[in-house]
């Protein structure tokens, strides 16, 4: 998961850098709001959600994100700014942010709404992904392996999902937990192991086919979508 801090406050940055590190983003900083405006342009480098403070020099993150959304650039956007007024609240998501939270915040409130616009964006953009012949449409929550229906709960639904959306990409367990069940759960747990069980039970055995790889100490991967 990448994200862009975009912060001027310099221990703020250290500090969100470093917190958004160990809960497992992969973290890019800049300090002002034309570098923020230029890496997350279109041909630059994809992020899963942009972290803008309001009030950044050069080009304040109101700025920024509306200058993003005339481009069509889609990336989830939360707004932090000390900015109160429920007109600024307003101006900053007319403008195209997602979500607002003002300072001081709490840290675990800012990690919850950033895994809420990650789950969100995911869903948005593959509601329909195909593996093979096994179809997960997150827009219906419904999953078929050719023309038979596949029932599963809302929470395999999830994991199932997730690994789907990133095929060709290694998940780890704890981006499973992080983003299912919101760290709630210990990464000791075997409570992936049950669910995955349960997952392939359902979308594999009776198919005798495969679609989840178990890469021992890194994570899981299901291979490339075919369209």
């Amino acid at each position: 998961m990448r994200i862009l801090v975009a912060e001027d406050d310099q221990r703020l940055a250290e500090l969100l850098d470093q917190s958004l590190t160990e809960a497992g983003w992969e973290v890019e900083v800049v300090h002002d709001g034309r570098a923020a405006y230029g890496r997350s342009l279109p041909d630059g480098l994809p992020y899963d959600v942009l972290l803008l403070d309001w009030m950044l020099p050069e080009l304040d993150g109101v700025t920024v994100c509306r200058r993003l959304r005339d481009l069509g650039v889609t990336t989830p956007v939360l707004m932090l700014t000390a900015r109160g007024d429920v007109r600024d609240r307003i101006s900053g998501l007319d403008a195209g942010a997602d979500d607002y939270l003002p300072k001081p915040f709490d840290l675990d409130e800012l990690l919850a709404r950033l895994r809420a616009l990650r789950r969100r964006s995911t869903y948005d953009e593959q509601a329909v992904v195909e593996v093979g012949d096994l179809v997960v449409d997150a827009g219906a929550r419904r999953v078929r392996r050719g023309s038979t229906e596949i029932e599963l709960s809302a929470r395999e639904f999830d994991v199932l999902h997730l690994l789907v959306s990133r095929a060709g990409r290694v998940v780890s367990r704890f981006q499973i937990l992080d983003e299912v069940w919101d760290g709630e759960t210990d990464l000791r747990s075997n409570v992936i192991d049950v669910y995955l069980a349960s997952i392939r039970g359902k979308i594999d055995r009776p198919f005798g086919t495969s679609t989840i790889t178990t890469l021992r100490g890194a994570g899981y991967r299901v291979d490339g979508p075919e369209r």
